[in-house]
């Protein structure tokens, strides 16, 4: 389990090589590393709402009850493995454009691995400051953008030339994702039991 993890953040170019001739599934890259790693920001969340809130760094927080936080980190965990699954897709679909593109298998795993840094970063949403948890998102995200670069043509099979286009293009719809889920992460963690309490009004 989490084979990969250290390698990936320690010396990614001998990472991805090192995992170009393993014959793993999507199921074993869930089993044993989405499936975990997902659960990261969403427990970290889960405790940081619900015993020292959501604050920018000044004295008022915005505290969910335990039942809030169970249903967003539901939520926001099945969120976290679809947008896995929908990244793996859109690198599987723009490499078709090239002669020898990767099938969808391999697209799937690549996306599961790189997003390993953005799924640490959610370590810090056991205390849930705002602003730290931006931070450590956009640290993430560079992280991932990294092995993104490094990883296209050595776990891909593409050329530097190619890999190029299709790395940057799946970083800028990468960053619309991480945008959309930074902004379900405000709602559902931070205004949780607002938005239950009007929905049953």
């Amino acid at each position: 389990m989490l084979t990969h993890v250290w390698g990936l953040m320690a010396h990614p170019q001998r990472e991805w090589k090192q995992m170009h001739d393993e014959h793993e599934t999507v199921f074993h890259l869930y089993a044993h590393h989405v499936l975990i790693l997902s659960a990261v920001p969403v427990v970290c969340s889960f405790i940081g709402t619900t015993q020292f809130g959501w604050g920018l760094g000044a004295e008022r927080t915005i505290q969910l009850s335990m039942l809030d936080a169970f249903y967003a980190g539901i939520v926001f965990y099945l969120v976290i493995l679809a947008a896995v699954l929908f990244m793996g897709n859109v690198i599987h679909w723009m490499a078709q454009r090239f002669v020898d593109p990767p099938n969808r298998r391999r697209c799937v795993k690549f996306a599961g691995y790189v997003a390993t840094p953005m799924l640490l970063s959610g370590i810090v949403a056991l205390y849930p400051i705002v602003w730290l948890c931006l931070l450590a998102g956009v640290i993430g995200l560079c992280w991932s953008g990294y092995l993104l670069y490094v990883g296209i043509p050595n776990f891909l099979d593409i050329s530097d030339e190619q890999g190029f286009i299709v790395s940057s293009a799946t970083l800028a719809i990468g960053v619309l994702v991480l945008e959309m889920l930074l902004a379900a992460t405000v709602l559902l963690w931070g205004y949780g039991e607002q938005i239950i309490l009007s929905i049953l009004q």
